[in-house]
């Protein structure tokens, strides 16, 4: 097989995208005390995807590509090309549960667990500028899911890199009590002692590594012990080729690996992994944050039920296509 032409298409949205409200989700414009300092502006885009460079994120699209493309000349879905089925189904666990009002919040989260969902994330809403005030109004964010969905279900936390070493140190015996599952990018991504000292105190699981992009980097936040789970995406850290490897090199230091986002590059690669227990599931909602975009651009991913997903045996590649009659919602740059 020769690969002979490559044809881009950009698909930018141009529907309805739901307004966000202020403190809807932690993030490190929280660090900065500026006006208008948030997720849309250049200094977050920078942070969280220009440290190790947008080509990773260019070179994964590529490899993803490649990888679906020999799951369907094989005419075999990936995770067997991966080393097969490890798994029954895959549980996912819902993630959303963006900060908003209590009785709303709390809402939700029983409608996640009514859904079959055995285990769901939530998103811290404010950061160190917001001070003490802040943090109680972070508890209560907790407080309400745990309450919510009572002790049976696993609750984990989002900061989204939005935390100071000393906010999150803070910030820890506040929610040890709530029993998280664990606590997500607390700090900035290249703050690895900041992460190993905040897993060291073992109070709750640290998780981290959606913003890490290479193999390097995570040999060094495994080596630095400075992580309980491992959460790479394999949109950004090279595609499926690099993503098995840092998987392998994860589960010989015997850390769990569950990768950023739903997405089925992502399930494919928890399936065929011994060393991955669920994935994450974006509900299917109006378009806030751009997580919810593949759900109006492809037809075939997967849908959860009672908390699982699954992956059918017989549909090559990754089982996705373009679905034509949604391109209307999109401006396509060719």
């Amino acid at each position: 097989m020769k690969i002979k032409e490559i044809r881009t298409r950009v698909f930018r949205w141009r529907g309805k995208i739901t307004p966000l409200p202020p403190h809807f989700c932690t993030n490190p414009m929280d660090l900065l005390e500026l006006p208008q300092a948030s997720m849309g502006t250049f200094t977050f885009h920078a942070l969280a995807f220009g440290r190790k460079g947008i080509a990773m994120v260019a070179i994964s699209a590529l490899d993803i590509a490649l990888w679906d493309l020999l799951g369907k000349s094989a005419r075999q879905p990936v995770f067997r090309l991966l080393g097969g089925r490890t798994k029954p189904r895959i549980p996912v666990y819902a993630s959303r549960l963006y900060a908003s009002e209590s009785n709303e919040l709390a809402k939700e989260a029983k409608r996640y667990k009514d859904e079959g969902f055995r285990a769901m994330k939530l998103r811290f809403g404010w950061g160190p500028v917001d001070g003490a005030e802040g943090m109680q109004r972070n508890v209560n964010l907790v407080r309400t899911v745990r309450e919510a969905v009572g002790d049976g279900i696993d609750v984990m936390a989002d900061a989204y890199m939005g935390w100071t070493l000393d906010y999150a140190k803070r910030m820890l015996p506040l929610l040890e009590p709530f029993h998280l599952r664990w606590l997500e990018e607390p700090v900035i991504p290249d703050d690895i002692q900041g992460y190993a000292e905040l897993k060291s105190y073992g109070e709750i699981p640290i998780a981290g590594g959606e913003h890490e992009f290479t193999l390097s980097g995570f040999r060094d936040l495994l080596q630095a012990r400075a992580v309980d789970y491992i959460q790479f995406d394999t949109n950004r850290v090279g595609g499926i080729t690099q993503a098995r490897k840092i998987a392998a090199l994860a589960e010989a230091h015997a850390i769990p690996v569950i990768p950023h986002a739903g997405q089925m590059h992502n399930y494919h690669v928890v399936m065929a992994s011994f060393n991955s227990p669920m994935a994450e599931y974006f509900p299917i909602v109006d378009v806030e944050v751009g997580n919810e975009l593949f759900w109006y651009l492809f037809a075939g991913e997967s849908k959860a039920k009672d908390g699982y997903i699954d992956l059918a045996d017989d549909v090559p590649g990754f089982g996705l296509t373009i679905d034509e009659a949604k391109l209307r919602d999109f401006e396509i740059l060719e």
